[in-house]
């Protein structure tokens, strides 16, 4: 038994010694069915009925530091575990702060179970005597694999909702119902801010196959909402014999799908890096596809895929995460995805400087697996992708896989040669560089030798 469900049960107790009861809700419940015991997230929430909210958080107390999350509506959180009162919500505006919530602990379990979006996770379980209350056949649409809403009246309320109907169907692998399939299409989209957008993108990159969510969000005309310069890919034809998958939105989603299952040893950043990369590479193609001499060409589109790259990443204002810069990393991704490929077929003249410089605008890695999803994101084993084997490779044994060379000599070398500081020391500095980017400088004397014709 987990720790975290030990202790929604103390204090379940502890609810139901004072005359309530406490029922966990949500993903949890719904997860633990799923999957099986053992299989749930590591956070819960619990739903208290019949304590009111200033008895609940004085128990609450008892087990530890209490952090008030939302304590106009009653919302505590006790380390894993989010504690609430059931709540009663009220549209008084438009976007998601255009509610009024109070919490309301004489709420009926069916009246509470209302307010959620779809039925799967209206399901609530009492961890005292085990028992489930299901009062709209969540557990039916389980066994079903189906995301249906709650209530037509409510579900539009919020216009997250047709976002998480996206991720949930892709990381659950559910189909959308149609009725709740209709009723997404009809919800606006432009009350939300870019946060709470991300948020489901994000969950949405993690899924085990994105691309069912990404063709979902397409139906659903999400993308065209939201996302025009992706929306721009559908259509968009590629040369049949490079790309016998189809369109560019078709390749596009296989190589989503391609760059997932690359990622799981990385950094959470560097994950998002690498999905993102794989969502906007192919962004120029809608601006640069031309017929050309017989053939379907799509000339410099990985530059020119930059500007629409940065529109999208400035929609979900993505910048860095946990330090780290993924919008540099994503736009240099799709600038240099086919690096790897064209310097294969002229490795006998690609230098270690090039590899150096390369490194000043990309992870190298990060640009490899992106690459290699390219590669196979057409038909399995049609194409020879060794090329970003041998990309990596290289970089790896130059030492540049992650960051370019750290500069030999620094300004405080000059300064002890008599130079004054100014301008002139910079362009010393940068030329000095530029030679051990080339591997003619290689150690600190090398540099002083390169550098004192120059002063």
């Amino acid at each position: 038994m987990s720790a975290v469900l030990d202790q929604a049960r103390e204090i379940a107790a502890a609810v139901r010694d004072a005359g309530g009861r406490a029922l966990i809700v949500g993903g949890w419940v719904r997860d633990r069915l799923l999957y099986g015991p053992g299989h749930e997230p590591p956070d819960l929430d619990l739903e208290v009925f019949g304590v009111p909210g200033d008895r609940l958080r004085t128990l609450l107390e008892s087990f530890g530091r209490v952090e008030a999350v939302g304590e106009s509506f009653q919302v505590y959180k006790i380390g894993a575990i989010d504690v609430s009162l059931p709540r009663r919500d009220s549209k008084a505006g438009r976007g998601h702060r255009g509610f009024v919530v109070t919490g309301d602990p004489t709420m009926s379990i069916e009246e509470a179970a209302r307010r959620r979006d779809f039925t799967v996770n209206a399901i609530s379980w009492d961890p005292l005597p085990g028992e489930y209350f299901d009062p709209f056949d969540g557990r039916r649409d389980l066994e079903r694999r189906l995301l249906r809403f709650v209530d037509p009246q409510t579900f539009a309320d919020d216009s997250l909702r047709a976002l998480r109907a996206v991720q949930l169907a892709a990381r659950l692998e559910f189909t959308l119902e149609q009725a709740t399939a209709n009723l997404c299409r009809q919800i606006a989209l432009d009350d939300l801010p870019s946060e709470r957008i991300w948020g489901e993108i994000e969950k949405l990159l993690f899924a085990r196959q994105p691309s069912i969510g990404f063709a979902l969000a397409m139906d659903l005309q999400i993308v065209a909402k939201l996302f025009p310069e992706l929306a721009a890919l559908s259509g968009c034809l590629q040369e049949p014999e490079w790309h016998p998958e189809g369109d560019v939105w078709v390749h596009t989603l296989q190589v989503i799908d391609q760059a997932r299952t690359r990622i799981d040893d990385l950094r959470r950043p560097q994950q998002i890096a690498v999905m993102l990369g794989a969502v906007c590479h192919d962004l120029g193609k809608p601006a640069t596809t031309a017929f050309i001499d017989g053939r379907i060409r799509s000339m410099d589109h990985e530059e020119q895929g930059v500007p629409p790259a940065t529109a999208l990443l400035d929609r979900l204002n993505v910048r860095a995460i946990d330090g780290y810069d993924v919008r540099q990393q994503v736009l240099g991704i799709t600038a240099q995805h086919l690096k790897p490929g064209s310097w294969f077929k002229v490795r006998d003249e690609v230098g270690d400087g090039a590899f150096r410089r390369l490194a000043h605008k990309v992870d190298l890695e990060l640009l490899a697996r992106v690459a290699k999803s390219d590669c196979e994101g057409r038909k399995p084993g049609q194409f020879d992708c060794t090329a970003m084997d041998w990309f990596l490779e290289r970089a790896r044994a130059l030492g540049v896989e992650h960051r370019p060379p750290a500069p030999i000599l620094l300004g405080r070398h000059l300064l002890a040669l008599g130079m004054k500081p100014g301008p002139r020391v910079g362009e010393i500095l940068k030329t000095v560089y530029e030679l051990q980017m080339d591997g003619q400088v290689t150690n600190l004397a090398e540099a002083m030798a390169a550098a004192k014709p120059l002063l």
